[in-house]
This record gives structure tokens, sequence and C-alpha cells, in this order.
């Protein structure tokens, strides 16, 4: 046992101790909260100047009723967000209309000018002219005008008259409402976004901590370091030891980013509060049995692939080598996440079923599935129990390839050498 722990504490702090972890570990949370963060606060920093615009109507009626909807924006303020400083109905001269309007743009008398041309009411597109087009905020507001004073135009050349076109126009909101045991609780999006969510993180964490794995050992086979290490401990604790000491590096690092995470998030809902319309944060949907199964297969997960790639590691003597023979194991990872959108159209359908119940498929799939919409407990516990015995098995196979691998130097074994392998007692 306390070989295993030493053994434990090397590959741990070796890892913790390198560049590419902390450069790995730390730039991730920055990068997140330039992206995230940064945007966020200068987007909440909304402009407090209230855009001067004219507009010209060349098709004859569209003005008003697009000066109309413009009015109902409004900055936080308080402000009028447009100011409709002049309208062109039907000019007489188009043309120079639109030159006298290019000019005050030009010296900064207005914004820029919307124009409406004869045959917009028949598909053409309304124009916006102005010096700065990077704003897409405004220009979100000026296409939501000019496509309600088109169907305002539409509606009277069918001489339909509506007093009040935003009023008959207005959409129906759909709300969606989950059902489980708890109760209903109103869905947004919340539950399939965070069951994706960590889907996305054992499938990523999977494929990447086993592969630290088996470079990890093939890069010690490689050096003859291995040769050193067995001659005072024995195979099966070394690659115990290692399998254990990376996924604790592994939980590390995702312990600094899940705090990382909730800053940014915390950070996120509080702005969104401050600054929607409709002052509600959007949460993600973590309920306390997910958190559980989450970590159970998660460590089920690791565990199997991990012993998978350090035979592969053991197995192999070059990086060449190595990368041709993972591929059988990282395309089980890969039909998992191509799996997705079986699981998440319809969770408890007998494929969802069949699939959770693989073990190399059920650390992502079952996950997916308990987010999305709980199984029977059966499911639940057939599935984990599978997935244990499976692990139990691989690893002790992988510890026979891992005993008699590491001291082998040269070609690539074959499939039947390493079968060959795991009769040597």
């Amino acid at each position: 046992m306390r070989k295993l722990w030493l053994i434990i504490h090397r590959e741990y702090v070796v890892r913790v101790r390198t560049r590419t972890f902390i450069v790995s570990t730390v730039g991730l949370p920055a990068v997140m909260i330039a992206l995230l963060v940064v945007p966020a606060y200068f987007a909440s920093r909304h402009s407090q100047h209230t855009v001067d615009i004219a507009i010209v109507d060349q098709a004859g009626g569209l003005a008003s009723l697009a000066a109309k909807r413009l009015e109902t924006h409004s900055l936080p303020n308080g402000e009028p967000e447009f100011t409709v400083v002049k309208t062109f109905e039907t000019p007489a001269d188009p043309s120079s209309t639109l030159d006298v309007l290019r000019k005050q743009v030009l010296a900064g008398k207005i914004d820029g000018f919307l124009l409406f041309p004869s045959d917009v009411l028949t598909g053409a597109s309304a124009e916006f002219h102005t010096r700065n087009p990077g704003d897409f905020a405004f220009a979100n507001a000026l296409a939501d005008a000019a496509t309600q004073a088109a169907i305002g135009g539409r509606l009277a050349q069918e001489r339909v008259h509506v007093s009040d076109l935003d009023r008959v126009l207005k959409p129906v909101k759909m709300d969606v409402e989950k059902i489980s045991g708890q109760g209903e609780t109103r869905e947004k999006g919340q539950t399939f976004q965070a069951a994706m969510l960590l889907a996305i993180i054992l499938y990523s964490s999977l494929l990447m901590y086993g592969i630290t794995t088996m470079r990890s050992i093939q890069e010690e086979k490689s050096t003859r370091v291995m040769e050193i290490l067995l001659s005072s401990v024995r195979p099966f604790p070394l690659l115990a030891g290692k399998i254990l000491g990376v996924g604790a590096v592994g939980f590390t690092q995702y312990l600094i980013w899940a705090l990382a995470g909730a800053g940014v998030l915390t950070y996120g809902a509080v702005m969104l509060s401050a600054f929607s319309a409709g002052g509600a944060a959007f949460h993600l949907h973590f309920p306390l049995g997910l958190w559980f199964w989450f970590v159970m297969y998660f460590l089920g997960g690791y565990l199997l692939f991990a012993s998978l790639f350090a035979a592969v590691g053991a197995a192999v003597s070059s990086e060449q080598d190595a990368a041709q023979a993972q591929i059988p194991i990282t395309m089980l990872l890969v039909v998992s996440f191509v799996m997705f959108p079986v699981v998440a159209r319809n969770p408890g359908s007998h494929l969802s079923v069949a699939l959770t119940m693989v073990p190399f498929f059920s650390p992502i799939l079952m996950v997916l599935r308990i987010a999305l919409d709980a199984p029977p407990l059966w499911q639940l516990l057939l599935s984990f129990g599978l997935l244990a015995a499976t692990t139990v098995v691989m690893v002790y196979l992988s510890a026979k390839i891992y005993r008699v691998g590491v001291l082998m130097y040269g070609k690539r074994p074959t499939l039947v050498e390493m079968i060959r392998w795991l009769r040597y007692t």
C-alpha cells in the first residue's frame, strides 16, 4: 500500500508542476472569462446615444408605420433609441434627395437614413445607409420596423385596415412545463443544455485523461525508466498508481475549472438579472441525484478507459504505434458522441436503453438519459453494475498485458500475441 501511495504521489506531483498543466488549468478559465465576462460587460454598457435617422419612402404609406414602430424602442436611461428627424414620402426627385441625405450623414447631422424602395412590398429589400454598420442592435430594430411597415402596407393594399398592427400581429408565446416526480418546472432549455454539458465533459475527460495515462506509460517505457521502477514495484501496483495518479490530476484540474466556472456563471447571472428585460437570470438545472450518478459514471468510465489506454501504452514502443493502436478505443468514445441525438430525441426508447446498457457507452449516454428523463432505478443499477463488472475485468486483463508489455520492445505486437500474454501466469 505504501508503494502504491508513493506512485500516486509521484504521478500527481510531477504533472501538477509541469508548465502545460499550469497553463491549461489557469489559462482556460482566463480565456473563458475573457470570452464571456468581458463581452458581457461591454454589452451591458448600452449606448446612451439616440440615433437620428431620416426615412425615405418611395412606396408610399410606410414611413409613418416605421416611425411609429421605432418609437417603441428606448434606451436604458429612458430616452428614445431612435429619433426620426424627417420623412420623405414618394419624393419627386429621389436621386437628389438621397444625395442630400448622404451629405448629411457624412457631415454628422444624422446617423443614417432608412430607404423603402418603390417595390419593397413585392419583395425588394429595405436599405439603411449609415457610416457605422457595426452596431447590430439598432440594425435589428430597424429591420423589425421595416417588416412591420411592409406588413401594414400589404394589408392596406388588400383594403384591410388595422388600427393597432402590433396588437394584431403579436405572437403567442409557448411555455414548456417539465413533469417530474417533484412536480412541474418551467422549461427554458436548461435541462437539455445541462445534459449536453455533462455529456461533453465526460467525453472529453475520458478521452483526454485516458490518452494522458497511455502516454505516461509509453514515455517511461521508451526511456527504459520502467525497468528501474519494476525492480522495486510489482506491475499491478505500478499500473494502479499511474491510473489513480492521473485521475487525481484530472480531479484537481476540474475542481479549479469548476470554481472558475461558478464565478463566471454567477457574474453572468447577476449581469443578466440587471440588464435583461425580464430581470430574471437563466439557470442550468443540476439535480442532486444527477451529480451523484455523474460522479459514479465518471469514476467507472475513467477506470475502464484508462486501463484500456494503459494496456495500449504498455504494448507499443513508439508514438506512431500508440496513435494507431488507440484508434479502436477512441472509436468507442466517438460512437457514444455520435449517439447523442438518438438518446436526446427519445431517452426512453428501446435503442436508448440498449445503448446505455453497453459498458463502453454507458458512462456518457446514461448521464445524458438521467439529465433528460430519469430512467427507472433498476436500469440505473443494471447499467452501473455492468460497467463496474466490465471495469474490473478490463483492469485485470490490462494488468496482465501491462506486466508483459512494459518489458517488450521492437515491433508492435499483434492481437494474437497480446492474447497470448493474457495466458501467462
